[in-house]
């Protein structure tokens, strides 16, 4: 499979959200009937939209506010909250600063140590709330970070980093067992983030709850071009999906994959879930939320990074509440609100009853579904073409 790059070297052909158009078939369905809802750790969210644990996007307050409208939003336990007692100020600083130096002011805000007390207060705000508590954190601490995440109420607990694979090895450090870790942990885990069949299929077998898949797509993470690696979302979204069917039919245990990042308007979420995905995890769209820490910034979560930053800082702007963006009304004509309503009235039109159904719809490679028609919309930098 692939295509010939050079003497002895094949690669294969990829696909990515602006390349495939979804096809509508013989039957349609009132949006209002469709269930959009899914499962995840053996609870079920009325929004199968998950906003990513960044510092701009997500803080207590946000994970709240997101909660209680049906949705998931995943605090960052490497993050402002668990290094600050008043996390508000370190990114305030981070925001503020001059876009030529906003590196250098990561750094320096990220350089405070984190503080596991503070890991319990969060947890137990969020909990206070009567919310789940999603967290996450890097593989090189969760040995340190699960006790007391655990102990102190969350709910699920995710494990995320640019790469993850089950067999990672190393001369400096022990590698955590994946398998013993989620053999010793009293509640669901989650893996991320890979994009390919053999790596989900193994991520899978550890008895995980859940998998994400994206590498390098996100609106404020630069790995693609400081490190070259990454696939587009709708192949790994599809490959990934398929590991997760044959895992189902061998075992009967079905583990859910989400996909994260590049997705910007409620067409591309749309794309995701019709490519197999279970629930999607956003950041960019989340960040135009009033509720929103960053006050329409965000930044990636590799972008700390002391040595090798791998992460801008992104401006989006404020454009509307939390609950406009997930279930309108949508005041903007570019598809970055109402996504919820969006995807319900994509479903309709495709025929699918639920997301199960919404995985198999037909697509179609279509380069062109961007920009056939378009021309006034790109002259003018309206709707599509803003």
């Amino acid at each position: 499979m692939g295509l010939w790059v050079g003497i002895d070297r094949k690669a294969r052909r990829s696909y990515g959200f602006d390349e495939i158009a979804l096809v509508p078939g013989n039957l349609t369905i009132n949006p209002n009937d469709v269930d959009t809802s899914c499962e995840i750790g053996g609870i079920k969210f009325q929004v199968p939209i998950l906003a990513s644990s960044m510092d701009g996007v997500v803080d207590v307050d946000f994970a709240i506010a997101m909660g209680k409208m049906g949705g998931v939003a995943v605090l960052h336990l490497e993050g402002v909250a668990t290094r600050y007692e008043e996390p508000a100020k370190a990114v305030k600083k981070i925001i503020s600063c001059d876009a030529r130096k906003t590196t250098e002011a990561i750094q320096e805000v990220y350089a405070e140590p984190i503080k596991k007390e503070l890991i319990t207060k969060r947890i137990k705000e969020i909990k206070a709330a009567n919310v789940p508590a999603i967290v996450s954190c890097n593989p090189q601490v969760a040995g340190e970070f699960v006790p007391i995440a655990r102990d102190a109420g969350c709910d699920i607990f995710i494990i995320q980093s640019t790469v993850i694979s089950v067999n990672h090895e190393s001369s400096e450090y022990t590698p955590l067992d994946l398998h013993e870790f989620v053999k010793d942990m009293k509640i669901p885990v989650l893996f991320g983030n890979c994009v390919d069949y053999n790596v989900a299929l193994e991520l899978m077998d550890t008895g995980c709850q859940g998998i994400f898949v994206g590498i390098g797509p996100g609106t404020a993470c630069t790995s693609r071009g400081v490190l070259g690696i990454g696939m587009p979302q709708i192949t790994a979204t599809c490959d990934c999906a398929a590991a997760r069917n044959f895992y189902f039919k061998k075992t009967g245990r079905y583990v859910p994959i989400i996909t994260d990042g590049g997705m910007a308007t409620g067409g591309d979420i749309c794309k995701a879930f019709a490519a197999g995905a279970d629930a999607v995890m956003l950041g960019n769209a989340f960040a135009r939320a009033k509720e929103a820490p960053g006050k329409g910034f965000h930044w990636g979560m590799a972008m700390p990074h002391p040595s090798l930053p791998r992460g801008t800082r992104i401006e989006v702007g404020v454009t509307s509440t939390l609950e406009e963006i997930i279930y309108g009304p949508a005041r903007l004509d570019d598809g970055t609100q109402n996504l919820v309503g969006a995807l319900a009235t994509s479903m309709g039109n495709l025929g699918a009853r639920d997301i199960s159904e919404m995985q198999q719809v037909t697509m179609a490679i279509a380069p062109s579904i961007q920009t056939e028609g378009k021309v006034y919309q790109t002259a003018q930098r309206v709707g599509m073409k803003k």
